[in-house]
């Protein structure tokens, strides 16, 4: 295990937090996000592999170097990284890591050069079809500085400022139809738990397309027929209500980021379970999630921070616009998006429904 490096000097990284690379302001907490690369901002990279370090070795996993960084980050075309900046106490909350599919080359055995393809095989399926429309993530983070309620709104709101994040990049990539991702569950966390959650996952949300498979899967090592009776409830909320109370009364709850993403879309899809060495054995299972597909709630929150900074950024660049102007890009934007979304699933070979309006869930 290496000695982690000495913190970066807040100088370094506020000179390379410029305005160019901020992507907006939080819904709440009153944080900032920025999107850097390792190319155009290594002192905050670095500063991020240290903190990403730290709190993987709190939670029971680690690279066990002297910072979290990999190829990926500091590849030629690297993985940009997406932070929530506390401006008050100038310290980086927590973060992610991600690439767009667009982005995206080709190994020589033919899969996609992901952080994922060491652990997963993506199908012909996925390559051809889904992989221009998405956008993977990664590597999320939040310090621990931050991961206690005591620290205020900025922590309690740590993971809905990375939200906000992740859909004003979706956002501005309007061709991005999909998040692929992996939910962590460290080696620290009760087995019994951890398999209740992956039963309740394999459940509800089976990948039944088989677009992503594990090369190794993990299965729950619970008898499979006791935990059909602590969750046997067909409807999904109603059998969350059951996972919530059985992991409650083993005396742990449900990691932050694996309630995030059951609580996102009814039309998630779970591609399976594996080990991942390189983080000292931690538990991942991937996940995919439409976002055209997301609760309305949770996708109009987030939406509304991107739009709110937009606007912003156009009212000042053109201060003479008329009133009722948000209105009509936003309703062109959402025309656009359902275009291309109506497209996208054309091509997939998908079931439209007869109406000539689409109707999301």
């Amino acid at each position: 295990m290496e000695k982690i490096i000495d913190p970066i000097s807040l100088d370094l990284i506020k000179a390379e937090l410029t305005p160019e690379k901020k992507l907006i302001d939080t819904n709440k907490g009153g944080n900032e996000l920025y999107v850097v690369t390792w190319h155009d901002s290594p002192n905050v990279v670095k500063e991020i592999g240290r903190l990403r370090e730290i709190a993987y070795r709190e939670a029971g996993a680690s690279s066990g170097k002297a910072m979290d960084l990999d190829e990926f980050d500091t590849m030629e075309k690297p993985y940009q990284q997406l932070i929530v900046w506390d401006p008050d106490a100038q310290a980086i909350v927590g973060g992610y890591r991600f690439i767009l599919g667009t982005d995206v080359t080709i190994k020589s055995d033919g899969q996609p050069n992901l952080t994922s393809s060491h652990l997963y095989h993506f199908s012909d399926d996925f390559i051809e079809n889904y992989l221009p429309h998405t956008m993977e993530l990664g590597r999320s983070f939040v310090t621990p500085e931050y991961q206690s309620s005591k620290a205020g709104a900025k922590a309690i709101f740590a993971m809905d400022n990375l939200w906000d994040g992740i859909a004003s990049v979706i956002l501005s990539h309007p061709n991005i139809m999909y998040f692929f991702g992996k939910m962590t569950i460290y080696p620290s966390y009760d087995l019994t738990a951890r398999d209740l959650i992956m039963h309740f996952l394999w459940k509800h949300f089976r990948d039944k397309d088989e677009l992503v498979r594990p090369y190794h899967p993990m299965m729950p090592e619970s008898n499979e027929k006791l935990m059909d009776l602590i969750l046997a409830k067909e409807d999904v909320k109603q059998d969350y209500r059951c996972l919530k109370d059985a992991v409650h009364r083993l005396g742990t709850h449900i990691p932050p980021l694996v309630n995030s993403y059951i609580n996102t879309s009814s039309t998630m899809k779970m591609c399976g379970t594996s080990t991942n060495d390189e983080l000292a054995g931690a538990i991942e299972t991937a996940i995919m999630i439409c976002f055209d597909e997301i609760y309305e709630d949770k996708k109009a929150r987030h939406i509304e921070s991107f739009e709110n900074s937009h606007f912003a950024k156009i009212r000042t660049r053109f201060p003479s616009l008329a009133p009722g102007f948000e209105e009509r890009i936003r309703h062109n934007r959402e025309q656009r998006r359902m275009r291309l979304f109506k497209k996208f699933l054309l091509r997939s070979k998908k079931q439209l429904d007869s109406s000539p309006d689409i109707e999301f869930l």
